[in-house]
């Protein structure tokens, strides 16, 4: 069984609701909104509008949205920020760094200079971000983390309208 975290209200849910400015793009299935947490500039989210919280929970047609979706956004990232690389990934789950219970999947333009090491930040920082390997996430050290990588909302704003005028036509 799936542990999931627990965050109720849902901050995706509420997020694409109340602060739509972070949707660069709305699909039947998907929204493609900015992070937050900006571990790498443009790092952004494939989320589904469908509340589900995992992998598992999609229908096949979710399923190929989300990749549809995050294709266009790493088309997006490469024409605005020239990464050396495009990272995804998508955890399940919270003893694989799932902080919300809503499907989301990460599109993130990797650049030199990045204290992520190699792959995600829960994973690549396992330690540094207060989780040990085989527990369940721990979130006392999500608020440092968190608070290395916070940009202000103008920021934010200016990012997603940058990504957002580079999408493919």
């Amino acid at each position: 069984m799936i542990e999931l975290p627990i965050r109720d209200p849902c901050d995706l849910c509420v997020a694409v609701r109340e602060e739509r400015w972070k949707i660069m793009e709305e699909c039947e299935h998907t929204l493609t909104v900015i992070n937050p947490w900006q571990f790498e500039v443009g790092q952004c989210c494939v989320i589904t509008r469908r509340h589900v919280a995992t992998l598992l929970d999609l229908s096949a047609q979710e399923c190929g949205a989300v990749l549809v979706a995050a294709k266009r956004a790493a088309e997006a990232l490469v024409r605005t920020y020239q990464p050396l690389g495009i990272l995804t990934f998508q955890n399940n789950g919270v003893f694989s760094g799932q902080e919300t219970p809503h499907f989301h999947f990460h599109v993130v333009p990797r650049q030199k200079g990045s204290d992520w090491g190699i792959g995600p930040p829960q994973l690549a920082t396992f330690d540094g971000a207060g989780r040990k390997r085989s527990t369940p996430h721990d979130s006392s050290g999500d608020e440092q983390r968190r608070e290395r990588v916070k940009v202000s909302t103008r920021q934010l704003a200016e990012t997603a309208d940058l990504i957002r005028s580079n999408l493919p036509g």
